[in-house]
């Protein structure tokens, strides 16, 4: 009997803290309510200051995205999230030429001329491409994103799914050269496969060879239609730059 008396006596004193945390607690869901959201954006320039990112209040988007920054200390993080104060990348997006409602010009879109010159060269050469058509396709996956990811899991420069990039022999997509050879390969692949039409081996590398063959030509899709288009006008803006 006499253990049921201090029960009793902290009783009240217990609701007193329940109700204290209440109250506590209110001003912090209100906050976090209140926090602002930020939906990626796509930039040609790449790198997004925290103000140009715009702000959302969806909660139901299906899109993975991955943000990379530089911390105070120098060391480069990653994170599903904007990262506040600091500027970023977008790493995580759909392909970069497949937006059929894309309003970029992609006659007069700033060029990547200089970037992995010797890899494109050397694989070109390897699996005979035109140097011009893999830095087209690089361009219309990544725009030169060495570490692009798309929610389907197609990753680095040429977006290499992994069951391609494993039969390509590539170990580590996010490796500029073995992405670049990988990714060449397997666009040779698709080039011979489909008698050197670039137009049907371009739909091919984006949709998969089995779509093509089934439609006997360009699928219907608008993102494939609207990437094999872009892909050409890059192949013969950089054909002009030798």
């Amino acid at each position: 009997m006499p253990a049921a008396a201090p029960r009793t006596l902290h009783f009240p004193l217990k609701l007193v803290c329940l109700g204290l945390g209440l109250l506590l607690c209110q001003p912090f869901a209100v906050a976090q309510s209140e926090k602002p959201r930020y939906k990626a954006s796509y930039s040609k320039h790449g790198i997004l200051n925290r103000g140009d990112a715009p702000r959302s209040s969806e909660t139901g988007d299906s899109k993975i995205k991955v943000y990379q920054y530089t911390q105070a200390n120098g060391v480069v993080a990653f994170a599903d999230h904007a990262p506040g104060d600091r500027d970023f990348r977008v790493l995580s997006y759909e392909c970069y030429a497949c937006k059929p409602d894309s309003t970029l010009d992609w006659q007069k879109m700033p060029l990547f001329s200089a970037e992995y010159n010797e890899l494109i060269a050397r694989a070109a050469k390897t699996h005979d491409l035109d140097p011009a058509l893999i830095r087209a396709v690089i361009h219309a996956e990544s725009a030169f994103n060495v570490f692009a990811l798309s929610r389907s899991g197609a990753m680095g420069l040429m977006q290499l799914m992994p069951d391609t990039a494993k039969a390509m022999g590539v170990k580590n997509p996010y490796r500029p050269e073995q992405n670049i050879d990988g990714g060449a390969r397997y666009l040779a692949k698709m080039l011979a496969r489909f008698d050197g039409n670039i137009d049907l081996a371009c739909a091919a590398y984006n949709a998969g060879p089995t779509t093509v063959t089934q439609y006997k030509g360009i699928p219907p899709y608008p993102e494939t239609q609207a990437y094999v288009k872009r892909v050409k006008i890059l192949m013969k803006r950089y054909q002009k730059l030798g």
